[in-house]
């Protein structure tokens, strides 16, 4: 599971979100995430920005996202993108993650299991829809149906 780091003596001049720039799941979702935030968050590559925080391991990165604000106030893996949106405007996600035990609990598990499978989770990716980040193709709702339409056949 990736460690919760919730502070550093080393605050950006800018929100910094932190990523795995090797990780091809990550590149896409990161550019996904980069639209919504419309540059309120600059995305960083850990492999080229990680030594600015010498606090923290780079192992740490390695394991998961993380955004970094202007206070050194840090959100690791989930938390790190409900936190992303919320500089949107759209705050329910990180105020859910933060008092829910039982949505924390799932989002730490979900992102742990992704984060160890991202090969697979970037293949389902592009199969559900498809491959331009910033142009989702609904592909998931096609399989339902025919999904649906086998059911209805049997």
């Amino acid at each position: 599971m990736f460690k919760k780091f919730h502070h550093t003596e080393n605050p950006p001049s800018e929100n910094i979100l932190i990523w795995d720039g090797k990780c091809g799941f990550c590149k896409f979702w990161k550019t996904r995430w980069e639209d919504k935030t419309e540059g309120m968050i600059v995305f960083k590559t850990f492999q080229e920005y990680a030594s600015n925080f010498p606090d923290i391991p780079i192992k740490e990165f390695k394991k998961a996202s993380r955004l970094i604000e202007t206070d050194g106030k840090m959100y690791s893996g989930p938390d790190s993108a409900y936190r992303s949106i919320w500089h949107t405007g759209v705050k329910t996600q990180h105020r859910f993650y933060r008092s829910n035990v039982w949505f924390r609990h799932l989002s730490d598990h979900a992102y742990n299991h992704i984060a160890k499978n991202r090969s697979f989770y970037f293949k389902l990716t592009k199969i559900l829809f498809g491959s331009n980040p910033k142009k989702l193709q609904p592909y998931w709702l096609f399989y339902l149906i025919i999904i649906i339409a086998i059911l209805i056949l049997l």
